[in-house]
């Protein structure tokens, strides 16, 4: 893999060099490769096709997540969440221990290992929120919850420079990775001052299915805004909001 310089930048393919861009700028790499129908019929290559089954597999998954949680994801993403979501399901899909190899599958495998995912990494919750909170689930009644005790946020909340206010979301989504369908509610707090003073108990509840057996991802996050002469703004187009998988929950 090489990078392109210079003012003229390709994209395609000029004999056996491709030219393309990526998050890291624009690239060129020697085409190569074994021929495609040799890969899917050659004996030698039974592994090659299992692992990209589950690596197919893999990439639907990451992508009906995404989906789901769009409506808070759109806010708080960096450019390889893809990927990194991607490379996590693959590791799940590892540690199925009921189907065969090549047709192991996300919901089969230890999806608990997803808990802490984050989806910026410029902004983790992990290293943003340090106010004790708790999540809660029942699968009888399909509500979802998150509870944080009264605090400061100027002392509980490692904000960007710039921020004058703050709100906390959460989210809650059903996963039907066979049928690649989900459901999803989400709720949030209004607007808040960052400062010192304490904020009231935090209390943000949804309703999913009732008695759902598909596995359910809660997500946590925080937007942060700055306050022009009377207007909210997104602070630095989001690039710092944090949003994170706070409970994983299967049947």
């Amino acid at each position: 893999m090489a990078k392109q310089t210079g003012i003229i930048k390709l994209k395609g393919t000029i004999g056996d060099i491709s030219f393309y861009k990526s998050a890291d700028g624009h690239l060129a790499r020697y085409k190569g490769g074994v021929d495609a129908s040799r890969i899917a019929n050659d004996p030698a290559f039974q592994r090659t096709r299992e692992n990209g089954s589950e690596f197919g597999r893999a990439g639907k998954g990451g992508k009906l997540i995404r989906n789901a949680i769009r409506v808070l994801l759109q806010n708080a993403k960096d450019k390889r969440v893809v990927s990194r979501l991607t490379r996590d399901l693959v590791a799940v899909t590892k540690t199925d221990s009921v189907n065969e190899r090549g047709l192991r599958t996300i919901q089969d495998g230890n999806m608990s290992t997803l808990q802490g995912f984050e989806f910026n990494l410029n902004g983790r919750l992990g290293s943003t929120l340090f106010a004790p909170y708790s999540t809660s689930l029942d699968r009888v009644t399909g509500d979802v919850g998150l509870d944080i005790a009264s605090f400061a946020p100027a002392v509980r909340i490692a904000s960007p420079g710039g921020t004058t206010h703050f709100k906390v979301v959460m989210g809650a989504t059903e996963l039907d990775f066979e049928n690649e369908n989900s459901t999803f509610e989400s709720a949030e707090t209004a607007i808040l001052p960052y400062d010192s003073s304490n904020t009231g108990a935090i209390d943000l509840a949804v309703t999913l299915s009732e008695n759902s057996n598909l596995p359910i991802i809660q997500v946590v996050g925080i937007e942060f805004y700055q306050q022009v002469n009377g207007q909210m703004y997104s602070l630095k187009n989001g690039a710092f909001n944090a949003l994170s998988i706070a409970q994983v929950d299967t049947v």
